[in-house]
Protein backbone atom coordinates (compact mmCIF):
# COMPACT_ATOMS: atom_id res chain seq x y z
CA UNK A 1 0.00 0.00 0.00
CA UNK A 2 1.68 3.27 -0.72
CA UNK A 3 2.67 5.78 1.86
CA UNK A 4 -0.23 8.28 0.76
CA UNK A 5 -3.02 5.49 1.03
CA UNK A 6 -1.73 5.29 4.67
CA UNK A 7 -2.24 8.48 5.46
CA UNK A 8 -5.81 8.78 4.25
CA UNK A 9 -4.50 10.88 1.54
CA UNK A 10 -6.92 9.77 -2.28
CA UNK A 11 -4.24 8.33 -4.54
CA UNK A 12 -6.62 8.59 -7.10
CA UNK A 13 -7.09 12.24 -7.22
CA UNK A 14 -4.70 13.04 -9.98
CA UNK A 15 -6.69 10.68 -12.32
CA UNK A 16 -9.73 12.25 -12.36
CA UNK A 17 -10.30 13.97 -15.06
CA UNK A 18 -10.87 17.92 -15.50
CA UNK A 19 -14.52 19.20 -16.36
CA UNK A 20 -15.06 20.13 -19.83
CA UNK A 21 -13.52 23.34 -20.32
CA UNK A 22 -16.04 25.71 -20.91
CA UNK A 23 -15.87 29.86 -20.77
CA UNK A 24 -17.33 29.95 -17.45
CA UNK A 25 -15.26 27.36 -15.74
CA UNK A 26 -12.02 29.11 -17.97
CA UNK A 27 -12.78 32.24 -16.00
CA UNK A 28 -13.55 31.27 -13.21
CA UNK A 29 -9.90 29.62 -13.47
CA UNK A 30 -8.62 33.34 -13.98
CA UNK A 31 -10.70 34.42 -11.17
CA UNK A 32 -8.71 31.51 -9.13
CA UNK A 33 -5.21 32.36 -10.60
CA UNK A 34 -5.32 36.19 -10.37
CA UNK A 35 -6.54 35.49 -6.92
CA UNK A 36 -3.81 33.42 -6.18
CA UNK A 37 -1.22 35.97 -7.68
CA UNK A 38 -2.54 39.20 -6.45
CA UNK A 39 -3.49 38.12 -2.33
CA UNK A 40 0.61 36.45 -2.29
CA UNK A 41 1.88 39.99 -4.17
CA UNK A 42 -0.11 42.78 -2.01
CA UNK A 43 0.29 40.09 1.20
CA UNK A 44 4.02 40.77 0.94
CA UNK A 45 3.58 44.34 0.61
CA UNK A 46 2.30 44.32 3.78
CA UNK A 47 3.86 42.49 5.52
CA UNK A 48 7.08 44.79 4.60
CA UNK A 49 5.24 47.58 4.93
CA UNK A 50 3.41 47.23 8.50
CA UNK A 51 6.34 45.62 9.90
CA UNK A 52 8.34 48.70 8.99
CA UNK A 53 10.91 46.25 7.05
CA UNK A 54 11.23 44.25 10.39
CA UNK A 55 9.81 41.36 8.55
CA UNK A 56 11.16 41.65 4.65
CA UNK A 57 12.46 43.70 2.15
CA UNK A 58 12.72 45.01 -1.49
CA UNK A 59 14.32 41.62 -1.84
CA UNK A 60 11.20 39.27 -0.47
CA UNK A 61 9.14 41.56 -2.22
CA UNK A 62 10.48 40.57 -5.49
CA UNK A 63 10.81 37.05 -4.92
CA UNK A 64 6.74 36.78 -3.50
CA UNK A 65 5.51 38.59 -6.21
CA UNK A 66 7.47 36.31 -8.76
CA UNK A 67 6.63 32.81 -6.92
CA UNK A 68 3.29 34.44 -6.85
CA UNK A 69 3.24 34.58 -10.71
CA UNK A 70 4.18 30.94 -10.83
CA UNK A 71 2.15 29.85 -8.77
CA UNK A 72 -0.84 31.38 -9.95
CA UNK A 73 -0.14 29.95 -13.50
CA UNK A 74 -0.12 26.57 -11.76
CA UNK A 75 -3.62 26.97 -10.54
CA UNK A 76 -5.10 28.04 -13.60
CA UNK A 77 -2.65 26.95 -16.52
CA UNK A 78 -4.85 23.73 -17.82
CA UNK A 79 -8.23 25.55 -17.88
CA UNK A 80 -7.20 28.97 -19.16
CA UNK A 81 -4.17 29.50 -19.90
CA UNK A 82 -3.62 31.83 -17.11
CA UNK A 83 -3.37 34.59 -18.65
CA UNK A 84 -4.17 36.53 -15.16
CA UNK A 85 -3.64 40.10 -16.99
CA UNK A 86 -5.59 41.71 -18.96
CA UNK A 87 -3.01 43.42 -21.10
CA UNK A 88 -1.76 39.48 -21.55
CA UNK A 89 -4.83 38.07 -23.05
CA UNK A 90 -5.43 41.45 -25.59
CA UNK A 91 -2.28 40.86 -26.56
CA UNK A 92 -2.93 37.78 -27.73
CA UNK A 93 -6.61 38.44 -28.92
CA UNK A 94 -4.64 41.47 -31.05
CA UNK A 95 -2.28 39.10 -32.44
CA UNK A 96 -4.86 36.26 -33.18
CA UNK A 97 -3.80 33.61 -30.67
CA UNK A 98 -7.28 34.17 -28.56
CA UNK A 99 -10.92 34.45 -29.42
CA UNK A 100 -12.37 37.80 -29.01
CA UNK A 101 -15.34 37.12 -27.72
CA UNK A 102 -13.80 35.36 -24.40
CA UNK A 103 -12.27 38.58 -23.92
CA UNK A 104 -14.34 40.38 -21.67
CA UNK A 105 -15.00 37.34 -19.13
CA UNK A 106 -11.63 37.18 -19.06
CA UNK A 107 -10.64 40.49 -18.17
CA UNK A 108 -13.55 40.82 -15.82
CA UNK A 109 -12.38 37.28 -13.87
CA UNK A 110 -9.32 39.31 -13.19
CA UNK A 111 -10.62 42.44 -12.24
CA UNK A 112 -12.51 40.09 -9.63
CA UNK A 113 -10.02 38.30 -8.51
CA UNK A 114 -7.41 41.06 -7.75
CA UNK A 115 -10.34 42.63 -6.01
CA UNK A 116 -11.47 39.89 -3.68
CA UNK A 117 -7.54 39.23 -3.00
CA UNK A 118 -7.29 43.21 -1.88
CA UNK A 119 -10.17 42.69 0.33
CA UNK A 120 -8.66 39.13 2.22
CA UNK A 121 -5.26 41.02 2.16
CA UNK A 122 -7.31 43.99 4.61
CA UNK A 123 -9.27 41.30 6.53
CA UNK A 124 -5.92 39.63 7.34
CA UNK A 125 -4.03 42.47 7.83
CA UNK A 126 -6.50 44.98 9.31
CA UNK A 127 -5.45 44.85 13.23
CA UNK A 128 -1.52 45.22 11.91
CA UNK A 129 -2.69 48.17 9.82
CA UNK A 130 -4.73 49.79 12.77
CA UNK A 131 -1.53 49.42 14.75
CA UNK A 132 0.60 50.85 12.09
CA UNK A 133 -1.61 54.08 11.18
CA UNK A 134 -3.79 54.66 14.02
CA UNK A 135 -6.66 54.45 12.10
CA UNK A 136 -6.20 57.18 9.77
CA UNK A 137 -5.57 55.69 6.25
CA UNK A 138 -2.98 57.77 4.14
CA UNK A 139 -2.03 57.67 0.69
CA UNK A 140 1.22 59.80 0.99
CA UNK A 141 3.73 60.07 4.03
CA UNK A 142 5.72 57.84 6.74
CA UNK A 143 2.70 56.06 7.85
CA UNK A 144 1.58 55.51 4.28
CA UNK A 145 -0.13 52.23 3.20
CA UNK A 146 -1.94 53.13 0.13
CA UNK A 147 1.25 51.74 -1.70
CA UNK A 148 0.36 48.23 -0.32
CA UNK A 149 -2.61 47.71 -2.33
CA UNK A 150 -1.54 49.89 -5.71
CA UNK A 151 1.59 51.12 -7.30
CA UNK A 152 2.35 55.07 -6.87
CA UNK A 153 5.44 56.68 -8.64
CA UNK A 154 8.44 58.36 -7.40
CA UNK A 155 8.02 62.43 -6.70
CA UNK A 156 10.34 62.80 -10.07
CA UNK A 157 8.64 60.22 -12.37
CA UNK A 158 6.43 62.01 -14.90
CA UNK A 159 3.11 60.62 -15.48
CA UNK A 160 3.42 60.90 -19.21
CA UNK A 161 6.26 60.35 -21.10
CA UNK A 162 8.37 58.71 -17.90
CA UNK A 163 5.70 57.13 -16.28
CA UNK A 164 4.10 55.82 -19.47
CA UNK A 165 7.29 54.79 -20.63
CA UNK A 166 8.35 52.76 -17.53
CA UNK A 167 4.83 50.59 -17.79
CA UNK A 168 5.55 50.05 -21.41
CA UNK A 169 8.67 48.63 -21.29
CA UNK A 170 8.27 46.52 -18.29
CA UNK A 171 5.19 44.99 -19.69
CA UNK A 172 6.94 44.41 -23.20
CA UNK A 173 9.92 42.69 -21.21
CA UNK A 174 7.31 40.20 -19.65
CA UNK A 175 5.42 39.28 -22.60
CA UNK A 176 8.91 38.51 -24.99
CA UNK A 177 9.82 36.09 -21.80
CA UNK A 178 6.10 34.79 -21.46
CA UNK A 179 6.44 34.25 -25.71
CA UNK A 180 9.38 32.77 -25.60
CA UNK A 181 9.10 30.74 -22.76
CA UNK A 182 5.46 29.11 -24.23
CA UNK A 183 6.65 28.88 -27.80
CA UNK A 184 7.34 24.46 -28.61
CA UNK A 185 8.80 25.81 -32.15
CA UNK A 186 11.69 27.66 -30.54
CA UNK A 187 13.51 26.39 -27.17
CA UNK A 188 11.11 26.48 -24.56
CA UNK A 189 11.12 24.55 -21.30
CA UNK A 190 8.82 21.67 -20.82
CA UNK A 191 5.45 23.30 -20.39
CA UNK A 192 5.27 22.42 -16.13
CA UNK A 193 8.96 24.29 -15.90
CA UNK A 194 6.95 27.53 -17.45
CA UNK A 195 5.57 29.10 -14.87
CA UNK A 196 8.50 29.05 -12.39
CA UNK A 197 10.36 30.51 -15.36
CA UNK A 198 8.14 33.01 -15.92
CA UNK A 199 7.92 33.70 -11.92
CA UNK A 200 11.41 34.32 -12.33
CA UNK A 201 11.02 36.70 -15.40
CA UNK A 202 8.72 38.51 -12.89
CA UNK A 203 11.60 39.00 -10.21
CA UNK A 204 14.08 40.04 -13.13
CA UNK A 205 11.66 42.97 -14.13
CA UNK A 206 10.85 43.81 -10.54
CA UNK A 207 14.82 44.26 -9.58
CA UNK A 208 15.83 45.37 -12.61
CA UNK A 209 12.57 47.98 -13.36
CA UNK A 210 10.82 48.22 -9.94
CA UNK A 211 12.48 51.82 -8.75
CA UNK A 212 10.23 54.29 -10.82
CA UNK A 213 6.79 52.98 -9.88
CA UNK A 214 6.69 49.56 -9.01
CA UNK A 215 6.10 47.17 -11.50
CA UNK A 216 2.33 46.94 -12.00
CA UNK A 217 2.66 45.76 -15.32
CA UNK A 218 -0.88 44.23 -15.05
CA UNK A 219 -4.08 46.50 -15.17
CA UNK A 220 -5.91 44.16 -12.96
CA UNK A 221 -3.18 44.10 -10.50
CA UNK A 222 -3.15 47.96 -10.29
CA UNK A 223 -6.69 49.66 -10.62
CA UNK A 224 -9.17 46.29 -8.74
CA UNK A 225 -6.79 47.05 -5.73
CA UNK A 226 -6.84 51.06 -6.13
CA UNK A 227 -10.75 50.89 -6.49
CA UNK A 228 -10.91 48.49 -3.40
CA UNK A 229 -8.48 51.15 -0.94
CA UNK A 230 -11.20 53.58 -2.53
CA UNK A 231 -13.96 52.05 -0.81
CA UNK A 232 -12.38 50.77 2.06
CA UNK A 233 -11.20 54.11 3.56
CA UNK A 234 -8.55 55.84 1.62
CA UNK A 235 -11.12 57.41 -0.56
CA UNK A 236 -11.28 59.04 -3.83
CA UNK A 237 -7.58 60.36 -3.64
CA UNK A 238 -6.05 56.95 -4.72
CA UNK A 239 -6.87 57.89 -8.50
CA UNK A 240 -5.75 62.07 -7.88
CA UNK A 241 -1.88 60.91 -6.52
CA UNK A 242 0.64 61.04 -8.28
CA UNK A 243 -0.74 63.43 -11.03
CA UNK A 244 -3.86 61.45 -11.91
CA UNK A 245 -1.09 57.88 -12.33
CA UNK A 246 -4.06 55.45 -11.65
CA UNK A 247 -4.84 55.05 -15.82
CA UNK A 248 -1.01 54.76 -16.43
CA UNK A 249 -0.93 51.15 -15.03
CA UNK A 250 -3.95 50.45 -17.03
CA UNK A 251 -3.48 51.87 -20.37
CA UNK A 252 0.53 51.78 -20.92
CA UNK A 253 0.82 48.02 -19.50
CA UNK A 254 -1.75 47.37 -23.08
CA UNK A 255 0.45 49.15 -25.11
CA UNK A 256 3.41 47.72 -24.05
CA UNK A 257 2.20 43.75 -23.56
CA UNK A 258 0.64 44.24 -27.64
CA UNK A 259 4.31 45.83 -28.34
CA UNK A 260 6.47 42.65 -26.70
CA UNK A 261 4.63 39.94 -28.24
CA UNK A 262 5.04 41.84 -32.25
CA UNK A 263 8.70 42.22 -31.47
CA UNK A 264 8.77 38.58 -30.56
CA UNK A 265 6.98 36.92 -33.85
CA UNK A 266 8.89 39.59 -35.69
CA UNK A 267 12.24 38.73 -34.54
CA UNK A 268 12.44 35.65 -33.58
CA UNK A 269 9.64 34.00 -35.56
CA UNK A 270 10.14 35.66 -38.57
CA UNK A 271 6.63 36.97 -39.42
CA UNK A 272 3.96 39.14 -38.20
CA UNK A 273 0.67 37.35 -38.98
CA UNK A 274 -1.51 36.26 -36.12
CA UNK A 275 -2.68 32.32 -35.96
CA UNK A 276 -5.94 31.93 -35.60
CA UNK A 277 -6.85 29.76 -32.16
Amino acid sequence: MSNAATQGVPTDFDQQPLAPKTLAREAAAEFLGTFVLIVFGIGVVAQVVLSGGGAGGILSIHIAWGLAVAMGVYIAGGVSGAHLNPAVTLALAVRGRFPWRKLPAFVFAQFAGAFAASAIVYLTYREALQAFDGGVRQINGSHATAGIWSTYPQNFLTTFPGGFIDQMVGTALLLLLVSALTDEQNFAPPPRLAPPLIGAGVILIGACFGFNAGYAINPARDLAPRLFTSLAGWGSGVFLAGNYWWWVPVVAPCVGAILGVYAYDLLIRGRVSGERP
